[in-house]
């Protein structure tokens, strides 16, 4: 049997979110919102996975590869969203429909809506959940014998009979639906209410008039009737995804010190035996290898890091860090740093759009931009890769085992040869050849009774 057909529905204002940014393209750890049902729908073993949006947002950017999209073209219910789909629920066997403001459905879920739908051989089955707080939630009305009968919404309770409000089972408003039987019954779906509004619960009855079988199907999972719809609901949806993705990297081997103190976004990849310490941001596409430890109090944004690789206290972005390597503690690599296997950057280091070769060390308190440094180079405390000359940058390049002295200026472009030194307090403006010594220091000069001649003038100012 082929997989579901999934509509997401996303074409809602999100007017609560008081937001210039479309409600659903709200980031929950790193991840679009929008993207979480629908990478769940796909990792649940959907064929089509298909978001439904309003022609003012353009959500395309923020949807996994294969999602299709189909506007709404107007504001007129979750029914209405489902009927601008019409035409891909007749070329459909099953069809689910999901909430886009509801990021914490999973793919279990999904999987387990799906099943009970058609072990049940049901037409439409509605999900549901039971809730302490079922609030203004529709209730699931079973009858005597525990099948579904209605739901009864109570967003305006009065009138609503006491019995029907003490019911805690309630509807997620997410379905499973025989395809020609939701087709038919959106045909013959009618607005006649208040809001002048076609609701995707409607069909129910419709489907039942017609004989088919209308079931819920009740979920343990409360988090999947969590919608977002405000800054504060957002708030918590983070919290509780960082929960689970934290969770999901330490049953698969990775050490995370405090759970409480690390953030690690949804498409972060760790391998086992990794440590992430305490105050650690693990953000974007970052890649973690066996056994590093990063952090206490690092951030890592889109970077790789090999294996056996220690980053503590740094800030690391758009980077490359191969096995073995250290960095920090407090360095800074910038977009398009590489580390070769067994480099440093160490402590109050920088480093931008450069490569640092195998087993080279910038040890401390340098700056290292536009530039190659060799295998098993030393760059000396103070270094500055001078590459900036007011309207260009320019590079520079170090060969292989240099030793560069401390407080050593490179103004580029200018080429360091192998296994060259700098003298210490250079300005090195011109090559240098390989295996030479290059040195701009220039003469020291002692002025002797310097000091004390300061003394006698500065005591000779605070009489006047």
């Amino acid at each position: 049997m082929s997989g579901p057909t999934v509509l997401i529905m996303a074409a809602g204002e999100g007017t609560r979110m008081h937001s210039s940014v479309p409600k659903v393209l709200h980031p929950v750890c790193g991840r679009p919102m929008i993207a979480w049902p629908a990478i769940a729908a796909r990792d649940a073993g959907a064929e089509r996975v298909c978001v439904i949006v309003s022609p003012e947002r353009d959500l395309g950017s923020a949807l996994p590869d294969g999602t299709e999209t189909v506007v709404q073209p107007n504001p007129d219910g979750t029914g209405g969203a489902v009927r601008a789909a019409l035409d891909i629920v007749r070329d459909s066997e099953t069809v689910v429909v999901l909430n886009g403001d509801h990021p914490l459905v999973s793919a279990a879920v999904i999987e387990e809506l799906v099943s009970a739908h058609r072990d049940a051989g049901a037409a439409a089955t509605v999900m549901s959940v039971e809730r302490d707080d079922a609030e203004s939630l529709g209730r699931i009305v079973r009858d005597a014998s525990g099948d579904f009968e209605r739901i009864v919404e109570t967003k305006h309770p009065e009138g609503v009979p006491a019995e029907v409000l003490a019911i805690r089972e309630v509807n997620t408003n997410q379905f499973a639906f025989e395809a020609a039987a939701l087709a038919d019954a959106l045909d013959r779906l009618g607005n006649d209410n208040v809001a002048g509004e076609y609701y995707l619960g409607d069909v129910l009855p419709l489907i039942r008039e017609s004989r088919g079988r209308v079931i819920a199907h009740r979920t343990d999972d409360l988090t999947v009737n969590f919608g977002v719809n405000n800054r504060a609901e957002l708030a918590i949806a983070n919290a509780i995804a960082r929960r689970r993705i934290l969770e999901r990297h330490m049953l698969a081997g990775v050490t995370v010190a405090d759970p409480e103190a690390t953030w690690i976004d949804a498409d972060v990849e760790i391998e086992p035996d990794a440590v992430i310490e305490p105050g650690t941001t693990l953000r974007g596409r970052t890649r973690v290898g066996r056994a590093s430890v990063v952090g206490p109090h690092t951030t890592l944004i889109d970077s790789a890091l090999g294996a056996e690789v220690q980053v503590p206290h740094s800030y690391l972005v758009q980077c490359d860090v191969a096995d073995r390597c250290q960095v920090g503690p407090f360095a800074y690599l910038r977009p398009g740093a590489t580390l070769r296997e067994g480099a440093k950057a160490g402590t109050f280091v920088e480093v931008k759009n450069s490569e640092i070769g195998e087993g080279a060390k910038v040890p401390h308190l340098s700056y290292v931009g536009d530039a190659e440094v060799g295998a098993g180079s030393n760059l000396g405390a103070g270094t500055i890769t001078a590459n900036y000359d007011g309207f260009r940058k320019h590079r520079t390049k170090i060969g292989r085992d240099t030793r560069i002295g401390v407080d050593t200026t490179l103004v580029a472009p200018v080429n360091v040869g192998d296994a060259a030194y700098t003298g210490a307090g250079s300005v090195v403006t011109e090559d240098v050849p390989p295996g030479a010594l290059g040195i701009t220091r220039p003469k020291q000069e002692n002025v002797e009774g310097y000091a004390e001649k300061k003394a006698r003038e500065a005591k000779e100012e605070s009489k006047d």
